[in-house]
């Protein structure tokens, strides 16, 4: 059964070509155009993984795994944050949040596949 998976990113071309990226890899993709739209979807779906971008309006990134932790659902699922951001502090208040991992944009398409993979064991 191939893994339900929701793209989170303000970015209309970045959405594009991640959700190409992970269909060919056979994943069920759902996309949401910012954090409050992916948190509205992650109450009414279960999702396998969630790929969130930081900075979006209505909700950021951080504000939506803080968000999504508190939701039973989904306190241990992956959330792996994919941003243009790549400072230390960022990427620690990430952790602090609850991400399960960090990607800095440009992305590489096979590497997103291998962390896609490896937090969907």
């Amino acid at each position: 059964m191939s893994k339900n998976v929701l793209i989170v990113d303000d970015s209309a071309s970045i959405r594009q070509m991640v959700e190409a990226t992970l269909k060919s890899a056979s994943y069920r993709v759902t996309l949401a155009k910012d954090g409050q739209e992916a948190l509205d979807l992650c109450k009414t779906n279960n999702f396998d993984f969630v790929l969130t971008d930081q900075n979006m309006p209505r909700m950021d990134g951080l504000t939506l795994i803080k968000s999504l932790r508190g939701l039973a659902s989904y306190r241990t699922k992956p959330i792996v944050v994919l941003t243009t951001e790549a400072s230390e502090e960022m990427k620690a208040k990430g952790r602090a949040a609850g991400a399960t991992g960090w990607m800095v944009k440009p992305f590489d398409p096979a590497k997103l596949l291998q962390v896609a993979a490896k937090v969907l064991g």
